[in-house]
């Protein structure tokens, strides 16, 4: 995998020292002029604070107003609720503006099936992923730990007023599928008790502290003489099996499914659920066996590394697989219901420009592909990664301004609305870069340039309605049709006039039996989704898209077309913390699904 760690940025660090009561007066009188100002307006908030100075002099954080607010509401009786006030201060609101707030956490280094010469080897690191990176370095701190890292940022998320009720959960790191599944079931049971933990108000990490963990840091930048994947393998097996008593897996990151599912019950009503569960794996790890068990686990998206649809270009970069697997896999995870988000590489080693532009054709063209997510990451050149030997032999050289510059564009052009693209150019910091594009901001030029064309982009995330606010009345449902590896795609969502997305159904109507017994004859709803901020379960929606009745809108226009098609089940993966909205909705859990029978109306 070549990864990202996009959405993982550095939250402020939660100031523990922060006493409200020394700054009683600044902070109420900051919180008295926001809650007499008539209607939300950014640019206000920073002269307030600078009329009221912390100690005379620095200015109050946001996470410093947000906790005098809730130290002095109880007492002060503000006139502002929690909720409004937190709008006003909320520090990178676009972060739960899609729905959901996602929380990303990195799996510790271990040795990588792949051979891909694109890809770094940061020995402190899981193979692909580099230790400058914001949300590896909070991984490193936290010695990859699963509990700690998702605790303390659901702690970092609550100090500035972003809420943890929907929780998506994404698993980063070196292919998912390649860790021993003792510890698989280890990383995602802690991941749950910390959300079950940090809901109840439960503080476990002095006992997850204490833990002992090799310190990954401790290993040096480079790899010794050699070089490539086979020596970053072989150094962190040594290093695993010298620090952990000759285990990779030792008994302390191990656990079962029965301890598993305990705390998967537990977060069913807990204040803080997982209503999404993410993985990334590679192509050729993808198999039936695989696919129950990331259902198991509670997945219900996959990010999927296919790197390119061209045989030559994969053999050429060593990635491990041919596009047959990519396309056994795709159909495997879609005929399963899952999300895919793919990831995809122009300037691989072997490519052009012109090949990448009709490469990217193919991944919607194809009807084995046609992914739901799409991160699109350009191949930078890393110090640690073996194409610097080709480099250095002129067999191989970024592409220019202007080449990379025709391949985006073109991309962004051919995703259709059905697809969102997350990401385009992966943030790396512009000193690992020894040649290549350093503008992380590539996707608002492509964009530009798009538009200067006549162009425009298609994609979900660039019509989704975010915070605006919307008239119920006028939504449109809109349905595209498609066929895909599996079956039949109907993609249903609810536009505005203006074509912004408000909410949307992904449902798959199969072509053959699943191999799965449980799913052999349903109808799949793969993805509902209502955007919007992220409200608070059960949260009034006031503004806001979310708990308008519009998911369930959604549902009954796809049973009714389920029925149609002569479907007598309905089934849907719903992540464990939705588990509760589908049964209120007649739903019945199944094993792994939930059900819901489709009664004939003649």
């Amino acid at each position: 995998m070549f990864g990202s760690m996009g959405g993982c940025g550095i939250l402020p660090v939660v100031e523990h020292s922060f006493e409200p009561e020394r700054h009683e007066r600044e902070l109420v009188a900051i919180i008295r002029e926001i809650e007499a100002l008539p209607a939300r307006d950014p640019s206000a908030l920073n002269p307030i604070l600078r009329r009221y100075p912390r100690d005379g002099k620095g200015l109050f954080s946001r996470s410093q107003l947000i906790a005098g607010f809730r130290h002095f509401a109880p007492r002060v009786g503000f006139r502002i609720d929690e909720p409004a006030f937190l709008r006003w201060v909320r520090m990178r609101p676009v972060r739960t503006q899609s729905g959901v707030t996602p929380l990303t956490v990195l799996t510790k280094p271990y040795p990588c099936p792949g051979r891909c010469v694109f890809c770094p080897s940061d020995l402190r690191m899981p193979k692909s992923y580099l230790s400058d990176e914001p949300g590896a370095q909070r991984a490193a701190h936290h010695r990859f730990d699963p509990y700690l890292q998702t605790w303390n940022r659901l702690e970092a998320f609550r100090a500035i007023g972003h809420p943890t009720d929907k929780i998506e959960l994404i698993v980063l790191g070196g292919t998912w599928s390649f860790y021993p599944e003792p510890y698989q079931i280890w990383f995602t049971k802690r991941c749950f008790e910390a959300l079950n933990d940090f809901g109840s108000q439960v503080d476990g990490r002095p006992e997850a502290e204490s833990r002992p963990s090799p310190d990954f840091r401790q290993l040096p930048t480079e790899l010794d003489q050699g070089g490539g994947s086979g020596s970053y393998n072989r150094q962190i097996s040594e290093f695993l099996t010298g620090a952990q008593a000759g285990e990779l897996v030792p008994d302390g990151e191990r656990a079962d499914w029965e301890a598993l599912e305990c705390a998967q019950r537990n977060n069913e009503l807990a204040r803080c659920r997982s209503v999404g569960f993410v993985f990334e794996t590679r192509p050729d790890h993808v198999s039936e066996e695989e696919v129950i068990r990331l259902r198991r686990l509670g997945c219900t998206k996959v990010q999927l590394g296919i790197q390119s649809l061209c045989d030559e270009v994969l053999t050429v970069n060593r990635r491990g697989h041919d596009v047959a697997a990519a396309r056994r896999a795709m159909t495997l995870l879609r005929r399963s219901g899952f999300k895919i988000h793919a990831h995809w590489m122009p300037n691989l080693l072997g490519s052009t420009p012109e090949r990448d532009v009709r490469d990217f054709e193919r991944l919607f063209d194809d009807p084995d592909f046609r992914p739901d997510e799409l991160k699109i990451y350009p191949c930078s050149l890393i110090e640690s990664a073996e194409l610097m030997r080709f480099y250095e032999r002129g067999d191989w050289r970024p592409y220019h301004y202007d080449e990379l510059l025709f391949v985006l564009t073109a991309a962004l052009e051919r995703v259709p609305r059905y697809c969102r693209v997350t990401r385009v150019i992966r943030d790396i910091s512009s000193h690992d870069i020894v040649a290549g594009n350093k503008f992380t901001n590539f996707r608002e030029i492509a964009e530009r340039e798009l538009h200067r064309r006549g162009g425009r982009c298609r994609d979900i995330r660039s019509r989704e309605i975010g915070t605006r606010s919307f008239d119920s009345q006028s939504l449109v449902l809109r349905v595209t049709e498609y066929p895909a590896g599996a079956g039949h795609e109907l993609f249903l969502e609810m536009i505005t006039p203006e074509d912004e997305i408000v909410a949307f159904l992904r449902l798959l109507l199969p072509g053959s039996p699943a191999w799965i017994e449980e799913i052999a004859a349903s109808a799949l709803i793969r993805e509902l989704h209502v955007y919007g901020a992220s409200l608070g379960i059960g949260a009034p929606a006031e503004h806001e898209a979310q708990h308008r009745g519009l998911g369930k809108q959604l549902l009954r226009e796809a049973e009714a077309r389920a029925r149609r098609a002569g479907y007598a089940d309905l089934a849907v993966i719903s992540a464990v913390g939705t588990r509760p909205y589908y049964r209120k909705l007649g739903f019945i859990d199944g094993p792994l699904y939930q059900h819901r029978a489709l009664r004939s109306h003649s």
